[in-house]
């Protein structure tokens, strides 16, 4: 009974992929782009992965031993072979293997480079140039190529040659200083946010350099660097301090200028609660049975609620702290301020909304039979923005994307996979 559920499982997935791909290819908004991705780990890993959700067509090149994310783990898929965490970043791409550092191998990539539209790496600011696979060569076979360069610092100033990975950026970006709990110590989040926005920030500059070059004919070079995209995602404490020399403070949940902005305790786990107005402020009271709140002279207001911030607090806690998660949200069921419980991931895939928009995949896989992934969260009218095909293998398309992008004939690819130009 179990092998034929996993079986219809499969087919299903099989089934869902076929009507991805068939939409990819005959509506795609990026069905007629080629990628060239060079990346690792996460930020341009992210980049990469929705541009081929739009529908390109992603050539992820790995050097002979692979990104290295896919040994961030355990967990691993099947228990042995790519981790979850390379999974994550990587749907939608075909894995070719080359050795750049032969002359056979950044041949192969020449002949990459001159069919791709979009090429996009993370590596040190130079260090493809030294190896003659960088923009300085590229542009010179392919002057329509856009070139998109995430590095940790950028290509100039004093950290330009420095590694940088998210929670470093993090750090010396001001997040990790305004993150964690009242009067603690400095905290990560929970998820690499840095590398994340920076692969979002990479990703709009490519569809921007793509509209400019339908425009002109012009291909570019672009640079996305982790440090510059933390510090402009500061947002409001970067500008306070800018104008006003106030430092930001962290606040846990709490927000600086809002109040109340946080998460209260329940009698079964966490709510969170915001009230952005006076208008909310007062449902909210009323909601909660503290009608006599909403004409206190300390809590008028929210410039006085800021300053009476912990007297307030404290009155609110003790009201949300005797009742369940379940019973505050049907209170808050028609609430005009914005509310929700403090989740797990099995809180959060247990979620009625979150079955009902169908934001979990399941993708057929070669080790795994499926994987399930989370889709991607925007929604097209038209062309389609689709998880279609799982991470791959490494390797997995180096033969078909020779011989059917590139047109190598068999033996030149057999030679090459022999003397170990491939893998």
């Amino acid at each position: 009974m179990t092998f034929v559920k996993n079986t219809c499982k499969i087919l299903s997935a099989r089934i869902l992929q076929q009507k991805a791909n068939y939409a990819t290819k005959t509506e795609a908004l990026l069905g007629d782009i080629n990628v060239l991705d060079l990346t690792r780990v996460i930020a341009g890993p992210f980049c990469t992965m929705t541009l081929g959700d739009l529908g390109a067509n992603v050539i992820k090149v790995e050097s002979l031993e692979g990104d290295e994310a896919r040994k961030w783990g355990p967990p691993f898929i099947g228990g042995k072979n790519d981790s979850f965490y390379f999974l994550s970043v990587n749907r939608n791409k075909k894995s070719i293997c080359i050795d750049l550092k032969s002359q056979d191998g950044r041949n192969v990539m020449y002949d990459l480079a001159r069919k791709c539209d979009v090429m996009v790496e993370n590596y040190l600011p130079g260090k493809l140039d030294t190896m003659d696979v960088g923009y300085k060569k590229l542009k010179t076979i392919n002057p329509r190529l856009i070139y998109c360069a995430i590095t940790g610092f950028g290509s100039k100033g004093p950290y330009a040659k420095k590694p940088g990975y998210d929670v470093i950026a993090s750090a010396m970006g001001g997040l990790l200083n305004v993150t964690g709990e009242r009067n603690g110590n400095p905290a990560k989040p929970g998820v690499a946010i840095t590398d994340v926005t920076t692969g979002l920030h990479a990703f709009g500059a490519i569809m921007t350099a793509l509209y400019y070059r339908q425009k002109t004919n012009k291909g570019q070079k672009i640079d996305c660097n982790l440090l510059s995209t933390q510090i402009s995602s500061m947002i409001n404490v970067a500008n306070i301090y800018l104008n006003y020399g106030i430092e930001g403070q962290r606040w846990g949940t709490a927000h600086a200028n809002i109040v109340p902005y946080q998460s209260f305790k329940t009698k079964d786990g966490e709510m969170v609660i915001g009230t952005g107005s006076n208008a909310q402020f007062a449902d909210f009271c009323n909601l909660i049975g503290k009608k006599e709140l909403i004409t206190d002279e300390r809590f008028i207001d929210n410039s006085v609620r800021v300053t009476n911030r912990d007297e307030l607090i404290a009155i609110i806690s003790d009201v949300i702290v005797t009742k369940t998660n379940k019973e505050w949200a049907k209170t808050f069921e028609k609430a005009s301020f914005p509310n929700g419980p403090v989740n797990k991931m099995k809180d959060v895939f247990d979620d009625e909304h979150v079955k009902e928009i169908e934001l979990v995949k399941e993708l057929p896989h070669p080790d795994a039979g499926t994987v399930k992934m989370v889709g991607p969260p925007t929604v097209y009218s038209v062309g389609g923005n689709y998880a279609r095909t799982a991470p791959p293998t490494l390797g997995q398309h180096t033969r078909d994307v020779l011989s059917n992008f590139l047109g190598y004939h068999n033996r030149k690819i057999d030679d090459l996979f022999a003397n170990k130009v491939v893998r």
